[in-house]
């Protein structure tokens, strides 16, 4: 018996070290921040999400895909017809095939799709010391804490405290869980020029390239809002009506 209660301390114990190592493992809650799109009335600013398309093409597609993303749906930004087609023009996409039966590659237009760095999984691990990036289409949905998650990771990077050892290929983040991130710091300051004039801090350009993602992962947001507020008035007009109507028919009964 005595054994028996013995192991059961130590087990409860262990428990109680993984489970205590484990918390002080785990990432703090993100940075919050007021994001334009959030709330009923919300709306992208679409500045912000043109400067963060700047910062997503000149930093992290390179390594990152947004598979769900075509050319043409950048003119819900404010790009016009010409704009898209030059920024499609600067990708070539594959096509075919032709009239022999092969494959070729063609500049993109304004229909395609923008073309993702590596070709499958393996080629991705094997450029990035076998870390996998993964695409970012659904990113701000995918994260628990969605904006602020990303934004405050973007931000995140540090010298790690005295007494933690960074293993060889991975990084220090104060927001990843575990802190520890096989990509490295993305953004440093002045890395990008806005055309716009503002100047690209790591915070603006985290905060731009959170809500140009942000809208990649739900680009009919602000049309669903619209959508609801009408039906929402909807229901309080007609709601309004057959109250009155209600009203007039027992109007002669007490």
């Amino acid at each position: 018996m005595r054994r028996m209660l013995e192991k059961s301390l130590g087990g409860l114990a262990v428990a109680l070290a993984i489970v205590t190592g484990a918390s002080a493992a785990e990432a703090p809650e993100p940075l919050s921040r007021d994001w334009p799109q959030q709330g009923v009335f919300g709306t992208f600013d679409r500045h912000a999400v043109q400067r963060g398309f700047q910062v997503f093409s000149e930093v992290c597609a390179g390594c990152h895909g947004v598979k769900y993303l075509a050319f043409r749906n950048l003119e819900a930004l404010g790009y016009d017809e010409a704009e898209i087609a030059a920024i499609a023009a600067q990708y070539t996409v594959m096509d075919g095939p032709d009239e022999y039966g092969d494959m070729f590659e063609r500049p993109a237009v304004a229909s395609d799709r923008k073309p993702v760095p590596f070709a499958n999984e393996r080629q991705a691990r094997a450029a990035n010391g076998g870390a996998l990036p993964p695409d970012l289409s659904l990113i701000t949905k995918a994260r628990a804490g969605g904006e602020d998650y990303l934004y405050s990771l973007l931000v995140g990077y540090e010298e790690p405290p005295a007494g933690v050892e960074v293993p060889p290929g991975m990084n220090y983040n104060a927001y990843f869980p575990g802190h520890q991130i096989a990509m490295a710091q993305p953004l440093y300051e002045d890395m990008v020029e806005y055309q716009d004039g503002t100047v690209p801090t790591v915070s603006q350009m985290a905060a731009d390239v959170t809500q140009f993602l942000a809208w990649v992962a739900e680009p009919k947001m602000e049309e669903r809002k619209q959508m609801g507020i009408k039906v929402m008035l909807f229901l309080l007009i007609l709601a309004i009506i057959f109250y009155a109507y209600k009203r007039r028919i027992w109007a002669d009964v007490h």
